[in-house]
């Protein structure tokens, strides 16, 4: 018998009151999951390994169609017995079945009337398409016009854990339905940890919304949250309304609560407001606006206090991002980052990175790239961040930056090559003099390469010259130049082996490397330092032609770097260990330093520096590395990392840090698992040097079939002078559906390596 509508609509009781959290709100989809630009949000994954299987999927019938056109299949009918009073009324009993395409109701009995399109199936009531499962007692309606109504349903949807019962579902058309006293969980039936009730709840696939009245949610049967309205959706569709509320303790600030609003103004454009209340400073206003068009994308954020009571004055933060295509292929990129005061981040900082953020940069520029070169042109400048540090401490400013690079094959793939680096910069500073500068590196370069070999010689001049406001030193020059030449060479080697090591093959790597650079000494006393900084020496300096940062200082060197690595892979070409150490050897005086009259390094070599990782197997991983200075038999750079996976998805990390005359740090962060649902999670970070914790937490965590909670409390250094602070972290989440308070799942990821 054909048949040209449902008997209920697939998602008529996927109402995922999955939102249902705060009183008086639409719920909508996280601003931080969904992306800007798309029309429907990702699923946002719930781990729900602790659940039992849901009894309702004992009645799941694998392998029903997914694609075609429901309104166009014809029903098929079955049943153990058949009868007809007339030629348009069918009774059928015994196991019948009433199929179209995804869609199968089954009964124990059922009847259809052919001329009204009546049906009425009685008796172990089974109801299954692509999204759902139902059971009902008996369930009544017409097909044309589509119309049913099922009593008694315990429902299960196949999309997710979602589940629960109502008392009656109402299908009103194929996009309209109703539904009495409805619930909804992830929980197990037999445990319902946290559970939504609702009187009544209409539904509309049209606009992918749905409303709830009356509506209650119940921790362990007790009710804890009442809404006498909700809005929410039920599809994946982008809504506006409230976000899930956060709770906690902040900085400097005091305790905090903050409720998001989520605006989704056009599927390119969307804004997040969020009135935050702190307890020792007052309101701020949160504030996202993102957008995206088909030339451009950004973002703005601003946080605005308009009276802070501790500090007596309107505060806030900004920053900016845009990305922009302009005609010719050119791209516009501006970032900016900027905070009326040097405390805003102490105050509001939530750790010690944030806390003392010590520079804000912002720039804009306008680039475009080939396929063998890249240019650009814009401006950088910077803000202090730090109280007490003082205005003029902030790099030169550069307005403009003009800068073009190429490097290009000669006469075609695989032959030499000729290159240049060049940019044009006008640095500009406050109470400063400023200064044009005009650096510019053309090379000639041979790229050599075999199987277990390559070799890489180049030759460059690096030319570079100022036209300064006044000379660095009196009587000095305005316009002072600086041509160097440059020659290096770099080749290395790779040998393998087999070998059988523990019980298990593997493939062995030696990698000796060597690297020759040659420039001679130019006395750059006359140079001024507009962005010019020593590099941190690792072992990748081991094959660069300057040890500075920034176009000022050009070190000299009559080099040779001399380095080995070896490597083990096991059968599937996974990396168990590197192990790596190098020296550079010095056959000249190195004379160049940062500022005039510096000492000359008469060394004979570097710092010898050596690199290891160890996968000791699935649970274990060790990381090293190591700076040993051979002119001065002391240890320079020294740190240590350890891993130990433990009981599947607990997790102890160890690390040791030590740059001399900087640091010495030591921390342990660790998430052990107590039994299937409980975890202890903690970190402790101690400075050797200032015998004092820098950074410590605490929490437990449990986690559930349905339900996840944490707290966590901290106790931080916010400052380089050793100032500490408090916090405190709570989350409870009901999975499917969000959670409440500060994300301490977010933060315990950051700060446990591993977490899970």
């Amino acid at each position: 018998m054909p048949r040209r509508s449902k008997p209920l609509t697939p998602r008529a009781l996927a109402f995922a009151i999955t939102l249902a959290v705060a009183p008086g709100m639409a719920v909508a989809q996280g601003a931080d999951v969904c992306q800007l630009g798309a029309f429907t949000c990702p699923v946002v994954k719930n781990d729900f390994a602790l659940c039992k299987q849901n009894d309702l999927l004992k009645f799941y019938v694998p392998g029903l169609p997914t694609e075609g056109n429901r309104a166009a299949t014809p029903a098929q009918v079955e049943g153990d017995k058949f009868s007809s009073p007339d030629s348009n009324v069918f009774h059928l009993s015994g196991n019948t079945s009433l199929q179209r395409l995804d869609q199968l109701l089954r009964a124990d009995d059922l009847t259809y009337d052919a001329d009204t399109t009546h049906y009425d199936a009685e008796g172990h009531v089974r109801y299954q398409d692509n999204g759902m499962l139902f059971s009902a007692n008996n369930m009544k309606g017409t097909t044309d016009p589509e119309y049913g109504v099922a009593d008694n349903v315990q429902y299960q949807l196949l999309s997710s854990r979602g589940n629960g019962t109502a008392t009656q579902a109402i299908m009103l058309d194929q996009n309209h339905s109703k539904f009495h006293w409805v619930t909804y969980s992830t929980c197990d039936l037999d445990n319902r940890v946290w559970e939504i009730r609702a009187k009544t709840m209409t539904m509309d696939e049209d606009k992918g919304r749905g409303v709830a009245r009356d509506v209650t949610m119940r921790l362990k049967g007790v009710p804890f949250l009442w809404l006498p309205y909700l809005s929410f959706p039920i599809d994946n569709q982008r809504q506006s309304g409230f976000l899930y509320p956060s709770f906690g303790k902040r900085g400097r600030a005091g305790f905090m609560v903050s409720i998001p609003y989520y605006w989704n103004i056009a599927p390119n454009y969307d804004a997040t407001f969020t009135p935050v209340w702190y307890a020792d400073r007052g309101g701020m206003l949160d504030s996202q606006f993102r957008w995206l068009t088909t030339t451009s994308k950004g973002e703005i954020d601003l946080d605005y206090m308009p009276h802070d009571k501790t500090a007596d004055r309107n505060r806030g933060y900004l920053t900016l991002y845009n990305q922009t295509a302009l005609p010719l292929n050119l791209q516009w990129t501006t970032s900016i980052a900027h905070a009326t005061d040097k405390a805003w981040f102490q105050d509001f900082g939530q750790n010690l990175t944030t806390s003392t953020i010590t520079l804000l940069g912002s720039s804009s520029y306008v680039t475009s790239t080939g396929d063998w070169w890249n240019a650009g042109a814009g401006i950088d400048w910077y803000q202090i961040a730090t109280p007490g540090l003082s205005d003029s401490a902030a790099p030169y400013r550069r307005m403009p930056n003009v800068y073009f690079n190429a490097s290009r094959p000669i006469g075609g793939p695989g032959g030499p090559e000729w290159g240049i680096y060049s940019n044009v910069v006008r640095f500009e500073k406050p109470d400063a003099p400023g200064g044009d500068r005009f650096d510019m590196y053309p090379f000639l370069a041979w790229p050599l390469q075999g199987a277990a070999w390559f070799l890489r010689p180049e030759v460059g001049v690096r030319y570079t010259a100022y036209n300064l406001e006044q000379p660095v030193a009196a009587g000095g020059p305005t316009h002072p130049t600086r041509t160097t030449p440059i020659f290096d060479v770099d080749a290395g080697l790779v040998f393998e082996r087999d070998v059988h090591l523990f019980g298990s093959d593997y493939t062995q790597t030696l990698e000796p490397r060597v690297y020759y650079l040659r420039v001679p000494y130019r006395n750059q006393n006359d140079l001024p330092l507009f962005d010019t900084q020593p590099l941190t020496f690792d072992f990748w300096q081991l094959f660069t032609t300057n040890s500075y940062s920034g176009g000022d200082r050009q070190m000299n060197a009559n080099d040779l770097s001399l380095a080995l690595t070896t490597r083990f892979l096991d059968q599937d070409g996974v990396e168990k260990l590197s192990a790596s150490i190098g020296q550079i050897r010095y056959f000249d005086p190195q004379k160049v330093t940062l500022y005039p009259g510096g000492k000359a390094v008469d060394y004979s070599g570097s710092n010898y520096v050596a690199n290891l990782t160890v996968a000791l197997s699935d649970n274990w991983r060790l990381t090293g590395s190591q700076q040993w200075n051979p002119n001065t038999h002391e240890t320079d750079v020294s740190t240590v990392g350890l891993q130990r996976r433990l009981w599947g998805d607990g997790i102890v990390n160890f690390d040791y840090r030590y740059r001399r005359g900087l640091l010495e740090q030591a921390d342990v962060a660790a998430e052990i698992p107590i039994g299937a649902a409980w975890k202890l999670v903690g970190g402790y970070t101690y400075s050797l040097v200032t015998k004092q914790a820098i950074d410590a937490f605490a929490g437990l965590e449990w986690d559930s079939c349905c339900t996840a909670v944490r707290i966590l409390s901290r106790h931080y250094v916010y400052d380089y002078q050793g100032d500490s602070d408090n916090a405190i972290m709570f989350e409870i989440q009901f999975k499917g559906v969000g959670s409440y308070g500060q994300k301490a799942g977010n933060f315990l990821r950051n700060a446990i390596l591993g977490y899970q």
